[in-house]
């Protein structure tokens, strides 16, 4: 996919779909600072962290494209334009992880991580028998607070595609489990995650993610990834912003859906880029291992072996999802990745169904 403009889709079969993603809008407003207060979901939070802490922008329209074999075939909206991803972000910290992973420096992801980022919250005996696996599969149970923000605010949350809800009141103090022995989407423990490899690289995580991804993929520069004002560190010497994996409370990955895409057809080719090697398959394979306890998810991506997540898509498909809804489609049965963003969640599944129809009728 090269970092030209591509030319629109000249195949009626994908008009279908288009109308659908753009009949379709997500329901949140444009502007974050509508009246209303439905943009976003740090409203759902209990007082006081029910606020922002990092930038945010206004959203585009109903976007995205499709993508086979290295052509854009469609493409709606503005795919262009740098727009939030919310907990797509989440599935890129994934990808650093790997990154680290083949460097040496995270060989092994049963380890516990106190024993290479010390001073950072995984001391007691709860936080200490964490590890890497745990945080990558939502399981750690890691209890503490991250820039202000109790892991407790996210106790007991329900997301849009996890099978069975919580049985709980979002923000009640739910008894912890062990590490491993309890699933649960935490959006202060992703940020807990995110700070240990920000110290595990002693680099800023966007940095590493231009110079070990974006750049190999041929993606653009014009993606950023920002922080909370209040999540400056300071790591062996130098002042550096640890990164949150989404936009819960601000900040997170902005990108175009090109790019976004380019990071699918990465995951699609099991970590190879134009021909060259970015990442190991061994560990595109690990991200894609269901947990034991929650198998419809697996290292930070959104699994569909049971159909259960999107029954419209093969089983062999896999997710990178953010609230509002920005969502990237991997599509091994048919080589294909789908971009779709500011589209309504509960008709996500509706546009994959007209799109592999597209796809099929080739």
């Amino acid at each position: 996919m090269s970092g030209a403009r591509p030319q629109p889709a000249p195949a009626a079969r994908f008009q279908e779909a288009i109308a659908w993603a753009q009949a379709h809008e997500s329901p949140w407003p444009r502007d974050p600072d509508d009246p209303s207060g439905a943009w976003g979901v740090h409203g759902a939070d209990p007082p006081p962290y029910n606020r922002l802490l990092g930038p945010v922008h206004a959203r585009g329209p109903a976007s995205g494209v499709v993508w086979q074999d290295g052509q854009v075939l469609a493409q709606w909206g503005d795919p262009w334009r740098v727009d939030l991803t919310f907990s797509v972000a989440k599935t890129y910290l994934a990808l650093l992880a790997g990154v680290a992973h083949d460097r040496g420096l995270l060989p092994d992801v049963h380890e516990p991580v106190i024993r290479r980022v010390p001073g950072i919250g995984f001391e007691g005996g709860h936080n200490a028998a964490i590890t890497w696996h745990q945080l990558l599969q939502q399981t750690s149970e890691w209890e503490g607070s991250v820039f202000g923000l109790p892991e407790q605010v996210d106790r007991w949350r329900a997301v849009q595609y996890q099978p069975v809800p919580p049985a709980g009141r979002k923000g009640d103090a739910r008894p912890l489990q062990a590490p491993g022995s309890y699933w649960e989407y935490n959006d202060v423990r992703i940020n807990q995650l995110s700070l240990a490899l920000l110290h595990l690289f002693g680099r800023p995580l966007p940095e590493v993610f231009a110079e070990s991804i974006m750049r190999p993929i041929g993606a653009s520069d014009r993606w950023r990834w920002e922080g909370y004002r209040n999540a400056w560190v300071t790591v062996r010497g130098r002042r550096m912003i640890s990164v949150p994996g989404g936009t819960h409370w601000g900040g997170g990955i902005s990108i175009d859906s090109l790019d976004q895409a380019r990071v699918g057809a990465l995951l699609l080719e099991g970590g190879v880029a134009g021909g060259r090697r970015v990442l190991s398959p061994d560990w595109i394979a690990r991200m894609q291992q269901p947990c034991p306890i929650a198998p419809f998810y697996g290292y930070l991506i959104w699994l569909n072996r049971d159909g259960v997540i999107f029954p419209s898509a093969p089983h062999d498909s896999f997710f990178a999802v953010g609230a509002g809804s920005s969502i990237t489609w991997v599509d091994p049965r048919r080589r294909a990745v789908t971009v779709a963003r500011w589209i309504d969640g509960a008709q996500a599944d509706g546009l994959f169904a007209r799109v592999g129809a597209a796809l099929d009728a080739a």
